[in-house]
């Protein structure tokens, strides 16, 4: 599809083609929360390397599932919880369902900034309304759930593809050896 050009600027589309960026790629619920997939880990390298992988793969349902703990925590609060749909709108439209880069003043923003943009407003209007108890008990009830999850979810049958792995900054080539040995005949 071109480019069209509006009394806006320029706005190009392309309405088959899906999104490179893998950051909205909410994972379907049952693959998070498949019981064949938990296992221990062998180590705490194990683990550690498990909860980076998990939090890469399984991000925009990990946030999801902190908004969710968090809505709890402030159930009893009604000014609150407006406030938090308020701010659940703007997670809404700008991380979890927004298959383009945000741009401000011409300039795209990094997802993580998005990321940490929305909680630290999220966090602020909260605390601001006198639930800054409930808000960091809900913090860290989500951090050591979706923390938890990570360590234990195997990653063995995650499945990423190859594009993917390199915009998540989970391959590197620096220390590596190569696949095959470059030395004898090369296949053509």
């Amino acid at each position: 599809m071109p480019p069209t050009t509006t009394t806006y600027g320029t706005i190009t589309s392309n309405p088959t083609s899906t999104s490179s960026r893998a950051k909205h790629t909410r994972r379907p619920w049952p693959e998070l929360f498949s019981f064949s997939s938990l296992s221990l880990p062998s180590s705490s390298t194990d683990a550690k390397a498990r909860i980076k992988l998990n939090l890469s793969y399984f991000r925009v349902n990990y946030v999801i599932i902190m908004l969710t703990i968090l809505f709890l925590t402030l159930l009893w609060h009604p000014v609150s919880m407006i406030i938090f749909l308020i701010t659940f709108i703007f997670w809404w439209f700008f991380y979890l369902f927004n298959d383009n880069p945000v741009v401000v003043f011409n300039k795209t923003v990094d997802d993580n900034v998005v990321l940490g943009g929305l909680s630290f407003a999220t966090v602020v209007l909260l605390v601001l309304t006198h639930v800054g108890v409930n808000v960091l008990v809900g913090l860290i009830i989500g951090v050591v759930v979706v923390g938890v999850h990570a360590g234990f979810r195997g990653t063995e049958d995650l499945g990423f593809g190859g594009e993917e792995e390199e915009e998540n900054g989970l391959l590197s080539v620096v220390g590596s050896q190569p696949l095959r040995p470059t030395s004898g005949y090369n296949r053509i």
